[in-house]
């Protein structure tokens, strides 16, 4: 029995050092805590009294609910009063992390605490369970060591209390946790955890923090050279750097990376005290980049479910050259709407509004979203691709139910049902909207069931009886992913697996599908070349009348860069109308047709080609009689002929109108004529003058084609003191 006392007495002192090290196992794996063991820790002091109310009515929520036969410790449902600190983010962070640490070994403390017969020997009140566990946590953290505050630190009853009955049962408690280690057989208690969870501590370990740089207030060379002068250096990677160094994300040009170690020196800087840079995890960066690259200048982007106001100022800051409108949806609470806009006012962020509505319940003729092109969509997920869970809920204002599923390594498969049934929902959702031409869907799970399951189903079951394309699945955008990040991605998925460097990130875009009436026919691609401004000044086609009265105001300019295909193909059939038109009118109006330019030509393709004319005049003197009809553009006034070039190349023409007056000119001789006509280099179609023109007038002479060639001034044919009808 004295053997027994003396090797529980040893195990209790070698847990009870080996204890001391538990902050280190949880970030090491087993080669680094050998490596480990017999350096100096610094020694833990413990927390303010406020930290422990506000974890223990953190984990009263969270905690794991047993079946009443199982039932070991009794938990109250009143919670702790809590402190005006507990407003503070250090606070709010240092009590978030103790309650998810408390909630990992929530079986081995209450088995602790019933070894040491704390429970049910001692008459504390139910309320109070919460509060000793987490503080007994933090107690063999600190190797059982009395926690030394400042004199001046707020003091709570309640701590208080149950401090002291811990370091009552100080011996009783470390005798118990040596036990429980020997009986597990492992090295800590941190080995006791399931391999999902330590795996995940690891890479919480050593994942960065990403911050991504506010454009509207400060530019990125200010905030490197910013970083500069406080001692941070620029390097191309800041893994396993120990020195104050940053990077710049390879996918998002506006996004820096820091080593997670510098957390406490980058809250206190200017940069991100006036919200010049903004802590957030890089998967929704990603998202608010892949809706940029689809936008057009003056599309409306609506965002569903957003965690966090930085991912809606994020997307502000991107499109503040814009004429665009960001909706967010589902702030119901009135009262958050003044902080809301103090925070966009502090970070510039001005074409933001808020919808009350949940978005399920807002109708896709809504008035107010009839210009939003773009959906951005981030469901509520059970993200288990996150490896730091803490730092995630405080930025993105998730739910802590995250905290309880990935205490317990993974979502339960009821669970699972309910959010991939949610995420399908919301998604078809928002292909009912007509007017929308994409949809950006990211999460933050591993799980099929939640990312690729969803979408496909989305578009397999998708309305196709509403008059707009269906959807498809398109590539990854590519300024945010390399070449061969995309034909790696075969199924048209953009993923980050959970690593030492990135926490998970699922990322789908949905398009429209193009018409098919605007891909075969040459007509088609000259017309979209048009529609583009590639054709600028060229004259396609006439406009009837009903539509010159519609266009009377209007000129041709070129095209925003976009993908705003709706647009293009309405002038496409705009164009296709008019030339149909035009061929009907030919007996009535004799025109001269235009070549393209050669620039636009080769931009055309191989199978654009330029007619030449299959049967010219045979007497190439003949005149042309051209219809007088009222030019409908004012650079059409003006005519203007010019020489062929003598290298051969293409000229490009606009179409002209020529009234020759009734009156006779001397003949002047052949030569200037035989100077001027270009026939091997006009590729243009003569039409002879109708076979029902008076007889009464004359037929101009040779010498007056010449003159008039010989003149080549844009004026010289409206210099008549008054027109010939």
């Amino acid at each position: 029995m004295v053997n027994s006392i003396s090797e529980l007495e040893f195990s209790n002192d070698k847990g009870t050092e080996e204890l001391s090290q538990v902050a280190l196992l949880q970030l090491s794996d087993d080669a680094a805590i050998r490596d480990k063991s017999s350096a100096r820790v610094p020694e833990k002091t413990g927390h303010p009294d406020p930290v422990y109310v506000m974890a223990a009515n953190i984990f009263q929520g969270i905690r794991k609910e047993k079946s009443p036969e199982k039932v070991l410790i009794k938990y109250g449902k009143e919670p702790l009063r809590a402190s005006a600190q507990s407003e503070d983010e250090n606070f709010r962070r240092l009590s978030y992390e103790l309650a998810f640490s408390a909630l990992k070994y929530q079986d081995i403390l209450e088995t602790i605490l019933i070894d040491s017969y704390i429970f049910p020997s001692t008459t504390i009140p139910d309320h109070l369970s919460s509060l000793i566990i987490v503080m007994l946590y933090d107690f063999q953290d600190r190797k059982f060591q009395t926690r030394v505050l400042p004199d001046n630190e707020e003091s709570i009853s309640e701590v208080q209390e149950v401090e002291n009955l811990l370091n009552s049962f100080k011996t009783k408690l470390a005798a118990a946790l040596a036990r429980c280690r020997i009986k597990h057989d492992a090295l800590s208690i941190y080995h006791i955890l399931p391999e999902t969870i330590r795996k995940q501590e690891l890479r919480a370990s050593t994942l960065p923090l990403y911050a991504w740089i506010n454009t509207c207030k400060i530019s990125p060379e200010e905030v490197y050279s910013n970083l500069r002068k406080k001692g941070y250096n620029k390097v191309k990677s800041v893994l396993h750097i120990d020195d104050k160094v940053f990077a710049v994300d390879q996918h998002c040009y506006d996004v820096l990376i820091f080593p997670s170690h510098l957390k406490k020196d980058l809250i206190n800087i200017d940069l991100f005290k006036d919200y010049k840079l903004i802590f957030q995890d890089k998967s929704r960066s990603l998202a608010v980049h892949s809706v940029k690259a689809l936008l057009n200048m003056d599309d409306d982007i609506l965002i569903v479910n957003t965690g966090s106001w930085y991912t809606v100022a994020h997307m502000s800051v991107l499109t503040r050259n814009n004429t665009s409108k960001i909706f967010v949806c589902g702030v119901q609470s009135q009262a958050k709407n003044p902080d809301l806009k103090n925070l966009f006012t502090k970070m510039g962020c001005k074409n933001i509004e808020i919808l009350r509505e949940t978005f399920v319940n807002i109708e896709s003729k809504d008035h107010r979203l009839q210009k939003v092109k773009v959906i951005l969509l981030l469901p509520r997920c059970s993200g288990v691709g996150v490896s730091n869970p803490v730092e995630f809920i405080l930025n993105e204002y998730e739910d802590t139910d995250l905290l309880k599923d990935l205490s317990q390594g993974g979502t339960s498969e009821d669970k699972l049902r309910v959010l991939a049934q949610q995420q399908y929902e919301q998604l078809t959702h928002a292909m009912k909207f007509t007017k929308v031409q994409a949809v950006v869907y990211c999460t933050c799970s591993v799980y099929p069931e939640e990312n690729e399951v969803v979408v496909k189903k989305a578009l397999e079951f998708q309305d196709h009886g509403v008059k707009v394309q269906p959807y498809r699945l398109s590539p990854p955008v590519l300024p945010l992913c390399s070449l061969k990040e995309i034909h790696l991605s075969t199924d048209k998925f953009f993923r980050m697996e959970p690593s030492e460097i990135n926490n998970s990130c699922f990322l789908s875009i949905l398009t429209r599908e193009r018409d098919p009436s605007e891909a075969v026919s040459v007509k088609d691609v000259l017309a979209r070349a048009a529609a583009k401004g590639l054709l600028e000044g060229i004259e396609l086609g006439k406009s009837s009348k009903r539509e010159k009265k519609k266009k009377k105001s209007k000129t041709s300019l070129p095209k925003a860069p976009g993908n705003d295909n709706y647009g293009i193909q309405m002038k496409i059939a705009e164009f296709l109308t008019r030339e149909s038109k035009a061929s009907t009118n030919q007996s009535e109006t004799l025109t001269t047709k235009a070549p393209l330019p050669q620039k636009s030509v080769t931009q055309v393709g191989s199978n654009t080609q330029v007619r030449k004319p299959s049967k010219p005049a045979a007497n190439p003197l003949t005149p042309t009689l051209v219809k007088n009809s009222c030019p409908s553009r004012p650079w059409e006034r003006q005519t203007q002929f010019r020489r062929p070039r003598p290298e051969g190349k293409m000229v490009a023409l606009k179409p002209v109108e020529i009234v020759l007056p009734t009156v006779m000119f001397p003949f002047s001789g052949p030569q200037g004529v035989r100077s001027q006509m270009p026939a091997p280099h006009f590729f243009c179609r003569w039409i002879g003058p109708k076979t029902s023109a008076p007889s009464c007038l004359p037929t101009p002479s040779i010498s007056i084609r010449g003159e008039k060639l010989k003149e080549n001034s844009p004026s010289s044919l409206l210099r008549h003191p008054r027109p010939w009808l």
